[in-house]
């Protein structure tokens, strides 16, 4: 069962790290790419300024970059996993500073329901840390 959860919170990092928050404007990008959904999700009912959405795209890449190489089908190393986990948790944190206290309690609510519909995957303490600090932090803008 933790080897789920595990797989479960390193899949939503790898979406959450590798999606483009665009598509969190226009609704899921054509031909259905699940990744793309998932964002969506996290940004229903959030409309975002151009200067947030520039933030959240330069937040994205970033963390994209540092993803660490998986290969379908192939269980990441525990190295690998925790990595992920923490770059997944480092990008929420940015992500939500970027937000408005009104888009982050949307937000925070669409990440839940995610969670939920993940079978409830993510551990509790799966939510970023209060004061935690980004492996090299985002760029600023």
């Amino acid at each position: 069962m933790r080897f789920r959860s595990l797989t479960s919170l390193a899949a939503l990092g790898l979406v959450l790290a590798t999606a483009p928050a665009l598509s969190a404007q226009g609704g899921p990008p054509a031909g259905g790419n699940p990744r793309g959904r998932m964002q969506a999700m996290l940004f229903e009912g959030i409309t975002l300024t151009p200067a947030q959405q520039t933030q959240i795209d330069s937040i994205r890449t970033h963390y994209r970059s540092q993803m660490p190489a998986m290969t379908p089908g192939v269980p990441p190393s525990d190295a690998d996993r925790q990595k992920a986990m923490q770059l997944m948790q480092a990008s929420t944190k940015a992500v939500r500073g970027v937000l408005t206290p009104d888009q982050q309690a949307v937000y925070d609510k669409n990440m839940a329901a995610m969670q939920q519909r993940m079978g409830g995957g993510m551990p509790s303490g799966a939510a970023p840390a209060p004061g935690a600090t980004p492996q090299g932090g985002p760029p600023k803008n």
